[in-house]
């Protein structure tokens, strides 16, 4: 079969920089043994672009693996990961990036059952999260046996020793932990990973309720409950102290506000959310599993560093379009570690189609990342996704049928459904939706290196050049100098003497406020999470950094990572 008839002729020096290679080399090149399949990038955005057209029409097929091909050739579409690596390859992996665990069971043949099954999901490269919230408190008594439970944290040490044995040789793991606000061992969980060793394969997040935030607000005690009985009470604002200042010392636990994640959620009719996955941008109902892409806006840009410099929207209407159609059919084609995962991927249909690069198409467009310009191209560009991206999935309901659970009145009353234009709705209406949840934006840290160093997601530059450690087939590490791209852009145009533009920033020159402004401002057009990290001076006030929170919650965000240079943890990016 042929396809990508506009195919670049072009050797392997498609990459912009040797990391991008290493990338390839490493993450997503096929080889059979020590034999390469794929020979070029070419041959591996080939391979992707012809599985998943599989699941076309045979008379479509060739057409849509040459539109699949074309949208991630010159890296504008970037699949997630696991579609990259495990397309058409024959090995027992997922294509889906990102899974929530089932809801535990407050039983130790539960917790295992659980524990067995992510790490079935883990060994096929799912990325995961737990709500630990369901097991009961340390020290309540367990029914038969006489002793007390050891609680929520013994638990999670057990997933994390699995997650260490199942991906040894494979990088680091990658899991989510949630715990409620209100559970009994909620101190605990702040501070299980004071520790420098202790849950390094977990990301820690505290659900945090309206009610909670309210109790902080008017200073008001905060009970601790379980099973419907109030344990103990303290006060919130010491609950919340607990958290802000072990963030401070530590970067974690994050925050999700949970109720605005569950009222926000367009398939609120038919789930509860409690956890998301290992990056917080997709929050998932118990089995839940997600599909991702996303759009390299750096790409997209004409004319970059000059007067007449803008991005094409049409272009980028087309990309939301096809990525879409991608996504639903990787749910089709995707392999599932659990029979339960499948039934819950495909009977919603959930799929996340997200952007990178955001700060390096401001920085060739000449705006300054995080100021009021930046805020209104990026709600602009957010809004435009949105709106292609469901008008896509209600094309594909004519097509294809509505995804199987779909309810037309419960998911048109949906605040995500009625900010759409008008003529978004009125095909919604008429034909109903493919997918139940469409957006979402990812940290996209490789694929961002895979294409050039962009900016990853929706993160500010990091800096104009860095070191980054890399992986070595050997096992040790090397430090790789990278430039950022469109850095590299720059001095391809006016030479490596001429200064970048005041409004190209890194991400050292921002204010938190002004990370959570752009965090808030796309939120409003994506209907799953963001992940986002604040950076914060290592200088910054305490009381100023609780404002970072408490400006997340009142700006209309869903959750809030932060991340101030500390002794416990460390970065993999140092500065040149």
């Amino acid at each position: 079969m042929k396809i990508g008839v506009n195919e670049r002729r072009q050797s392997d020096d498609v990459f912009e920089q040797p990391i991008s290679q290493q990338i390839w080399e490493a993450k997503y090149q096929f080889r059979i043994g020590s034999r390469p399949v794929d020979k070029t990038v070419h041959d591996t955005w080939r391979r992707v672009a012809e599985e998943i057209a599989n699941v076309e029409a045979p008379i479509e097929r060739d057409l849509w693996a040459s539109l699949f091909y074309d949208a991630m050739a010159d890296f504008k579409l970037l699949p997630g990961g696991r579609i990259l690596a495990g397309c058409r390859t024959g090995r027992d992996v997922t294509l889906c990036n990102t899974f929530v665990m089932r809801t535990i069971p407050d039983s130790l043949t539960g917790i295992m059952d659980t524990v067995k099954d992510a790490a079935l999901t883990m060994k096929m490269g799912g990325g995961l999260g737990f709500d630990f919230s369901t097991l009961r408190p340390k020290g309540a008594p367990v029914h038969g046996i006489g002793c007390p439970a050891a609680g929520p944290l013994p638990a999670m040490d057990i997933c994390d020793a699995v997650c260490k044995m199942v991906v040894s040789g494979m990088g680091r793991g990658a899991m989510m932990a949630t715990l409620r606000c209100d559970h009994p061992d909620i101190e605990a969980f702040i501070s299980a990973k004071s520790e420098p060793t202790r849950l390094r394969n977990f990301n820690l997040s505290v659900m945090i309720t309206d009610n909670f935030m309210d109790a902080v607000r008017n200073g008001a005690a905060w009970p601790l409950i379980w099973e419907g009985q109030t344990w103990r009470t303290i006060a919130a604002r010491d609950l919340w102290s607990s958290i802000i200042g072990q963030n401070f010392k530590a970067a974690e636990p994050g925050v999700l506000f949970i109720d605005r994640i569950n009222e926000a959620n367009a398939l609120n009719y038919l789930e509860t959310i409690s956890s998301t996955n290992s990056c917080a941008e997709q929050p998932l109902p118990p089995y839940g599993a997600c599909p991702l892409a996303s759009i390299n806006l750096a790409r997209l840009v004409h004319a970059p560093f000059t007067p007449d410099a803008s991005l094409d929207l049409p272009q980028l209407r087309h990309l939301a379009s096809i990525a879409v159609r991608m996504l639903d059919n990787t749910l089709d084609v995707s392999r599932y570690p659990l029979d339960a995962q499948k039934s819950e991927a495909q009977s919603k249909r959930r799929i996340g189609v997200g952007v990178t690069g955001v700060a390096d198409a401001l920085a060739m467009l000449d705006v300054r990342y995080g100021s009021e310009k930046a805020k209104s191209m990026l709600g602009k560009w957010m809004q435009t996704i949105q709106n292609s991206a469901y008008l896509a999935s209600s094309k594909l309901a004519q097509e294809r049928g509505t995804f199987p659970k779909y309810r037309k009145q419960a998911h048109l009353k949906n605040n995500n459904i009625r900010s759409l234009s008008s003529h978004v709705q009125k095909e919604i209406e008429l034909f109903g939706l493919r997918n139940g949840l469409v957006t979402t934006i990812a940290p996209t840290g490789t694929t961002s290196l895979f294409a050039g160093n962009v900016s990853s997601g929706i993160e500010p530059v990091f800096s104009v050049e860095f070191h980054r450690k890399i992986a070595l087939p050997s096992g040790g590490t090397a430090s790789e100098k990278i430039v950022d791209y469109a850095a590299g852009v720059f001095r391809n145009l006016y030479g490596m003497n001429t200064p970048l533009p005041d409004t190209f920033v890194t991400v050292d020159d921002l204010t938190p406020e002004e990370h959570v402004n752009m965090q808030s401002v796309a939120q409003k057009w994506v209907d799953s999470g963001i992940s986002k990290t604040v950076n914060c001076p290592e200088n910054i006030s305490f009381r100023d950094f609780e404002n970072v929170y408490l400006h997340a919650y009142s700006a209309g965000c869903k959750g809030c990572t932060t991340f101030r240079p500390n002794a416990i943890t460390g970065t993999i990016l140092s500065n040149v």
